[in-house]
């Protein structure tokens, strides 16, 4: 007769130890308070004041990682170039201007579409040059082409512009930005916001400074120095298109194409972390 019974090892069965899919967390959405005016700035080159704590706490509602396209990259002028660096023997059209999509605007669209496409934003680049062959008519041809991008695709949430600006030193020579990103010589970057100041129709400038305003904070706080205050302006610089529309100052005629392309992680990092919105 059994007199006993030996207890056996527990071995589990396979659907015991079948391993669990993680419960998805919740989407990171960015907080800002009036306390963060301090870490962005604006220089005014019009007539409107604006509380720049307020535009901080205002909400911003959308979603740019869903699988429509949600971020237009557009160059007005994007023939701007850099100075050169030994070996870049590119043809310019005029100073600090060149049709060489490897070193004009294009090259830092490029980048940052690349980096925001890595983070799940979809994003539209067009590389047309607005500026060539005729300057004077830059706006005008990127307006039109901003429309068209709309109207094909209405899921386009965030407009930006890229640019570098330019100026002389006082010895003559072409003023320079400077920042330091990961031990390395970097460009800074300044939102240009337009207004309805001018008189043309633009209703919600006060929005796209809000989200300049939380874009200069996050920029700051990755990587201190890395913004120039923001300019606000009479103009509106068809930044009334769009849901939000930004003109972005990549460095200046003095940087170089290095030191543009440094700044770029920061910006895209920035807006990554404004994917899904902030102060809901």
């Amino acid at each position: 007769p059994i007199t006993s019974i030996q207890k056996l090892p527990f071995v589990p069965t396979l659907a015991a130890t079948a391993p669990t899919e993680p419960a998805p967390l919740p989407p990171q959405i960015p907080s800002f308070s009036a306390s963060d005016a301090d870490k962005t700035q604006l220089r005014y080159s019009c007539d409107y004041r604006v509380d720049v704590g307020k535009l901080l706490e205002q909400e911003l509602q959308w979603q740019l990682d869903d699988d429509q396209p949600a971020v237009l990259i557009v160059h007005t002028h994007g023939s701007e170039s850099y100075t050169r660096e030994l070996g870049q023997n590119y043809k310019e059209t005029a100073q600090y201007r060149t049709l060489d999509e490897q070193y004009n605007m294009v090259a830092v669209g490029d980048l940052l579409a690349g980096l925001l496409e890595e983070a799940g934003i979809r994003v539209l680049h067009d590389r047309q040059l607005h500026d060539y062959p005729s300057y004077t008519s830059s706006y005008n041809n990127s307006r039109k082409s901003v429309k068209e991008y709309l109207k094909e695709y209405p899921s386009i949430r965030l407009v930006l512009d890229l640019h570098r600006d330019a100026g002389e030193n006082s010895d003559g020579t072409q003023f320079a930005t400077h920042a330091t990103v990961n031990g390395q010589q970097s460009a800074q970057i300044m939102f240009l916001v337009g207004t309805d100041e001018s008189g043309n129709y633009h209703p919600q400038w006060r929005d796209n400074l809000a989200v300049a305003a939380k874009l200069n904070v996050l920029m700051e706080g990755l990587n201190p120095g890395i913004t120039r205050k923001a300019s606000l302006r009479a103009q509106r610089f068809n930044q009334d298109l769009a849901q939000i529309a930004l003109l972005v100052e990549v460095g200046s005629a003095g940087n170089t194409l290095q030191e543009a392309l440094t700044a770029i992680p920061i910006l895209a990092d920035a807006i990554i972390a404004l994917k899904n919105g902030a102060n809901w």
